[in-house]
């Protein structure tokens, strides 16, 4: 079976590559292998929505099992905000980063929880719905400055209290046993493994 994975982004795609890489009948593609293929624009008001829309949208114009994951930060004291827009919160990811350090400079750090969540939705073409869902989530809190170098996004300032250390300073072994989007990896790994016998 193909799989493609409904993103472009290069570090979602070695994430999710390597936890997929025990399904040996499973042939991973990416959104990347189909240049000529625009993303979808993502208008959702949840992560699952956009999931939803992307898995959609690529089974639609590839004709290929389709996997998207929308996932992102949200943090208690910004009423759930960075959100759905955490990868428009600014230009790049120090932007975002300096964007969310200052909204939070006065904030005690008691008060500066948060989690990454993600939900994922698989779609085979000509389906007409879901074949699977699946969430995860990962919490933690926001740090008052950037750690680490291993990772993407909010990980330099994504603190984990029970380790002591940001999610950009774990290997990326460890991060895929704790991340939002390897627990909710594993949970579709479950139900791939039913599709595909």
């Amino acid at each position: 079976m193909k799989l493609l994975l409904a993103t472009k982004n290069k570090h979602k795609v070695e994430e999710m590559r390597a936890l997929l890489s025990d399904l040996a009948q499973v042939e991973v593609v990416s959104a990347a292998d189909f240049p000529g293929v625009e993303e979808p624009e993502e208008t959702g008001e949840t992560f699952e929505d956009n999931a939803r829309l992307k898995a959609r949208y690529y089974a639609e114009v590839t004709g290929l099992t389709a996997l998207a994951d929308d996932s992102g930060l949200v943090v208690d004291a910004l009423d759930g905000r960075p959100g759905v827009m955490s990868s428009r919160y600014g230009a790049d990811d120090a932007a975002r980063i300096a964007r969310l350090l200052e909204e939070l400079r006065d904030t005690h750090d008691a008060q500066r929880t948060a989690r990454f969540e993600c939900a994922m939705v698989l779609v085979r073409p000509g389906a007409g719905g879901d074949a699977a869902a699946t969430r995860g989530t990962l919490e933690g809190s926001i740090a008052r400055e950037a750690r680490g170098t291993n990772g993407f996004g909010y990980d330099p300032v994504f603190h984990l209290p029970a380790r002591g250390l940001r999610l950009a300073e774990l290997s990326s072994d460890e991060k895929n046993a704790v991340s939002h989007r390897g627990n909710a990896l594993r949970e579709m790994v479950k139900a791939l493994r039913e599709m595909v016998g």
